[in-house]
């Protein structure tokens, strides 16, 4: 790059940031997550590892200001002595788990048994003093949840859904009746674009379990090699492509005493379980139709399976899932979004409660008539919010960042992205519940955070881009000053449904925009058209065209930009991303070869016939009724317009865009004699685990940009 541009490296604290960023699995490690708080909100259970090196999750207690250790999978004999069951691996991979040891619990109404798993193996602890103590299982232990009297504890193994008591007495109420069959577990659609990681739920009384079977047979099947170890045999998988068969999902209901009863709806014209549930009023389940439009709320009759609906959902484009919904209140009212105009409103029992404007991000419990919930009215933030009858509506997170939060008992954990980081903390009295004392204790305390803090600060200069007031963030190098040079532009988004980048919030994303501006790069990130929580106008905008609205936000973004400030080069323009980033930026040097000079494109889906159906069907319709928006939104057949540098990375075992999309659009640019670089990364998922590739990643990534943009080839 320009000689003026560019500061020594050593001169900023950047030079140990790929190392950190990797070996801290991206400032997530030694971060308290995972929050239960007990019924009387006296305690609040969490996961967190002792150090933000350190992978290994610990349970925690936190209670009257003191947070105790609970179970330390160091300390358990045996524990961690085994593999990790098949099932639970993919849970996790869906789940982006960074984390091992104790990477998720469960515990019963009252908060006093926890039970977890270690390796498939099946742990309890009581959470009054007690020591952890393993429970005899049937086989390797997936999802262990107690009942809610706390004499059970519910799992599956072996794709068979089993429940024992404390002393080992096992009951296994529903048994596979092949290998492509499951009882208990989420299906791919659900955990990877439903929000739905769940396939079973407790009912209140704790005899019967509402429990999910999973048929995956008439499912595309796939097969994921690993070419860097040829004596290894291919890993078949069941993916459901866009177009072709989902997998058979049922609910039925299985009693202690070993009755069934299954649920009936319309499952052909309703072939999606969205959610499901059980609580006072009794078992519930919400499903949709495949092309998306309608969803609908049942109540379902626990003695014979009848439902009834009780809540209806349409939409010309397609119905929005909101998390934690749907929910009931101790009276029965139903808590649902309702998408109007240009806002997402919260409703409880058919009534909107939230204004204008302020747009529901997600439903975080329900307790009596209060309904806890994260919503945003400025795109920057997301806060928590409470309603509650009498008391009207209330903000509880105060200070600018992403918040969530969990409820019960007067007390409210809130946690989320700051401008300091990650943090967390317990907010009880006035503020909590309108009702001063009502927990004891201290009104507010942190959850103790041992995550590492960043070699390097996030600058973020915030814009509000163009006539669409697309909100931009601009890190510029800390050692650059005004008008002294031109700096290369580096657009950095993700641009896609499902994430927002920009906020006032400090999180590993804007530390690696950050990192990129220390190497002489002026960085843009922006959100456009389809990503999140300004609305469903906005989010819809892009139906029927994936590509074109948010390439065309990214430029008009750059543009105005450069308007603001003048030090940015628009001779010298790159783009990087994953997953959709890289789409867009492989998709910005093929379309807009004047204006982008060079691309990163990571884990790119660059045909939109070979992703999921549940997510891509929501986005461009079924692709046998509506192929034009397929071939709108690949890649794939648009190699020949290539004339810019351009990287490819790809994970060579990522089941969520398979290597595929890389290689079949590297031989297409190969044939069409279109120069260009690829990076396959052996035994790599969509979210690479190696910290030395990660750290590396980061290098190479830089390195080919600066060749790219200085005039050269680019190969790193």
């Amino acid at each position: 790059m320009h000689s003026s541009t560019l500061a020594p490296e050593q001169s900023t604290n950047s030079a140990d940031f790929p190392r950190q960023f990797a070996r801290s699995r991206r400032f997530s490690l030694g971060v308290p997550r995972h929050f239960t708080v007990s019924p009387d909100g006296r305690r609040v259970l969490f996961v967190r590892t002792v150090s933000g090196t350190d992978p290994v999750g610990r349970l925690w207690q936190y209670e009257d200001g003191v947070e105790r250790l609970l179970a330390d999978p160091a300390l358990l004999v045996g524990a961690g002595s085994g593999t990790v069951p098949e099932e639970e691996r993919l849970r996790r991979e869906r789940a982006r788990e960074r984390s091992v040891g104790v990477v998720s619990y469960a515990t019963d109404g009252a908060a006093r048994l926890v039970a977890f798993a270690l390796s498939g193996a099946l742990w309890a602890v009581r959470t009054d003093g007690g020591t952890p103590f393993s429970v005899p299982a049937a086989g390797p232990v997936v999802d262990p949840r107690p009942s809610p009297d706390g004499r059970y504890i519910a799992y599956v193994s072996r794709r068979c859904f089993h429940v024992v008591d404390l002393t080992g007495a096992d009951r296994q109420l529903a048994r596979a009746e092949g290998p492509e069959i499951s009882y208990g577990l989420a299906e791919y659609a659900a955990a990877e674009s439903m929000q739905r990681s769940r396939g079973y739920w407790w009912a209140p009384d704790s005899r019967r379990v509402l429990v999910a079977r999973v048929d995956t047979s008439p499912v595309e099947r796939r097969y994921i090699s690993d070419p860097a170890d040829p004596t290894k045999a291919p890993q078949a998988i069941r993916y459901p492509a866009a177009g072709t068969a989902n997998a058979e999902v049922t609910l039925e209901i299985l009693s202690l005493e070993g009755e069934r009863v299954e649920v009936e709806w319309d499952r052909k014209a309703y072939e999606y379980v969205v959610a499901a549930g059980w609580d006072a009023h009794g078992p519930f389940v919400t499903v949709q139709s495949r092309d998306q439009r309608i969803v609908r709320t049942l109540a379902v009759d626990p003695e014979t399976g009848a439902t009834e609906v009780l809540h209806e959902r349409t939409d010309p484009a397609w119905v929005e899932i909101t998390e934690g919904t749907p929910a009931r209140t101790a009276s029965g009212a139903l808590v649902l979004p309702e998408d109007v105009g240009d806002t997402r409103y919260l409703t409880v029992g058919g009534l909107r409660v939230t204004p204008e404007g302020l747009q529901l991000c997600a439903v975080l419990g329900v307790e009596g008539e209060r309904v806890l919930f994260s919503a945003s009215d400025d795109p920057l933030e997301t806060h928590v919010w409470c309603h509650e009858p009498g008391h009207g509506l209330r903000r509880l997170s105060r200070e600018p960042g992403r918040y969530t939060g969990v409820a019960r008992g007067g007390t409210v954990v809130l946690a989320g992205l700051t401008p300091r980081g990650h943090e967390a903390g317990v907010l009880r009295g006035d503020g909590a519940a309108g009702a001063a004392g009502a927990a004891g204790g201290p009104p507010y305390q942190a959850l103790t955070s041992l995550a590492e803090e960043p070699s390097i600060t996030p600058r973020p200069v915030h814009l509000t881009l163009g006539e669409r007031k697309l909100r931009g963030a601009l890190y510029l190098p800390s050692w650059h000053e005004a008008g002294t040079g031109k700096l290369p532009v580096l657009l950095d988004p993700y641009g896609g449904p499902g994430m927002q980048l920009v906020g006032r919030a400090r999180g590993w994303f804007t530390c690696v925009s950050q990192w990129f501006a220390e190497q002489g790069f002026a960085v843009l990130v922006v959100d456009g058209r389809g990503t999140p929580n300004r609305g469903p106008a906005w989010e819809k905008t892009i139906h029927g065209d994936q590509l074109g609205p948010a390439l065309e936000d990214q430029v008009d973004a750059l543009r105005a930009a450069a308007a603001h400030c003048g030090d940015l080069d628009l001779t010298r323009v790159a783009i990087r991303g994953w997953s959709f980033g890289g789409f867009l930026a492989a998709a910005a040097v093929l379309y807009h070869p004047e204006i982008f000079h060079a691309a990163v494109a990571g884990a790119p889906p660059t045909d939109q016939r070979m992703y999921d159906t549940h997510w891509k069907e929501r986005y461009l319709g079924h692709p046998q009724e509506q192929p034009e928006n397929y071939e709108r939104a690949s890649l794939i057949g648009h190699g020949h317009l290539l004339s810019r540098p351009l990287l490819l990375v790809h994970g060579l075992a990522d089941d969520n865009v398979a290597a595929a999309h890389t290689l079949r659009f590297s031989a297409e640019l190969l044939a069409a004699g279109k120069p260009h670089s690829v990076l396959p990364l052996p035994g790599a998922t969509h979210l690479p685990a190696d910290d030395a590739v990660n750290a590396q990643l980061l290098h190479f990534q830089r390195d080919f940009l600066m060749g790219a943009l200085e005039g050269g080839t680019g190969r790193a």
